[in-house]
């Protein structure tokens, strides 16, 4: 094999890997827009954990699945439950204690010395962990979502596919020999 051939299929896989990456940080943001900021697929959503708090069980940066379906007042001892605050902060902690008859929930994060303070509201419950996780995708999927993130993830490869494009149709016409005109 040949210094040429080699440098086509490095140049292939770079195009390929480019484009790809491109069509999917597109698809991630738009669809992710789309549901207001969150991604959503069959009653199940993707959140991004973005503290130590349930360490070891969920690793800071990974992407959780929490189920949204399901009664708020249902939830026992020992689920681990997702739930906006009065602050408009979305945290996932492990429930230590059920109060009112699923009303209210004592939680705690896995990681942390003592429980929350304010007791969580059946009606701020976004929904409950289902075990799946993607250690560290949230660290990406938080970055592409700035706007650094969308300036290198959406606008560069797309400067680099066109400059690409522009480079190959360069070659090509120059491979193109032009017939010269009789005399």
């Amino acid at each position: 094999m040949n210094w040429r051939n080699v440098c086509n299929i490095i140049s292939n896989i770079t195009t390929t890997f480019v484009f790809i990456l491109l069509i999917v940080t597109v698809c991630t943001m738009l669809f992710s827009r789309a549901a207001g900021g969150e991604l959503s697929l069959f009653g199940y959503q993707l959140k991004m954990v973005l503290s130590g708090s349930m360490e070891p069980q969920i690793q800071t940066g990974s992407l959780i699945s929490i189920n949204l379906d399901g009664d708020r007042t249902s939830y026992k001892k020992g689920d681990v439950i997702t739930y906006r605050t009065a602050d408009d902060i979305l945290i996932t902690h492990r429930i230590k204690e059920v109060k009112g008859y699923g009303l209210q929930y004592i939680t705690k994060g896995d990681n942390n010395n003592g429980p929350d303070i304010e007791p969580v509201l059946a009606d701020n419950i976004i929904g409950k962990y289902t075990g799946f996780t993607v250690p560290y995708v949230g660290y990406f999927i938080y970055f592409a979502n700035s706007r650094q993130g969308a300036v290198l993830l959406l606008i560069l490869p797309g400067i680099l596919l066109l400059g690409y494009s522009i480079m190959s149709i360069w070659r090509a016409l120059q491979l193109v020999q032009v017939p010269k005109e009789s005399t």
